[in-house]
């Protein structure tokens, strides 16, 4: 994660007037801060359309569980945040969602020195009050980790 880039929370006078998807791409571009959590788990957003997001991450020691391979906790964050994401990037201004359910199947351990990871979170279908969405997280060689789906809640 580099150091420049500048981590807090948006005000509501930064997202004013701007859509899911604009505010995504500002946080992309530095215009509005990356979320806090975005440096704590070693992921960030580098990819965003409509319905579709991408987050790259890097695994490392700091995320091992009691036998040594990355904690099954990552993985699901990247899931959720991945398809959270691709659900924001629907939203209309003034709009916002919440996570109701995410479930997720590890396909193969995960070890601290695996390096980059890509995560996409794609939108399945999207109606005026439930979003469903799907993740998908691979290896640097496009090998499958994980994948999952979420049920979100438009607010």
């Amino acid at each position: 994660m580099s150091d420049s880039i500048k981590y807090g929370v948006s005000t509501p006078d930064q997202i004013a007037g701007k859509s899911g998807l604009e505010i995504l791409r500002a946080m992309m571009s530095g215009e509005l801060p990356t979320p806090p959590f975005s440096q704590t788990f070693n992921c960030k957003l580098v990819e965003a359309n409509e319905g579709h997001v991408v987050f790259e991450g890097h695994t490392d020691q700091k995320l091992l569980n009691p036998l040594g391979i990355v904690h099954g906790g990552w993985v699901l964050t990247l899931i959720d945040s991945v398809t959270g994401c691709a659900a924001h990037s629907t939203l209309p201004v003034g709009s916002s969602y919440t996570t109701v359910e995410t479930k997720s199947n590890f396909i193969r351990p995960i070890p601290h020195d695996l390096g980059k990871v890509r995560a996409e979170g794609r939108v399945i279908a999207k109606g005026r009050k439930i979003i469903t969405a799907e993740g998908k997280v691979f290896s640097e060689e496009g090998k499958l980790l994980a994948h999952g789906t979420a049920t979100l809640i438009v607010l």
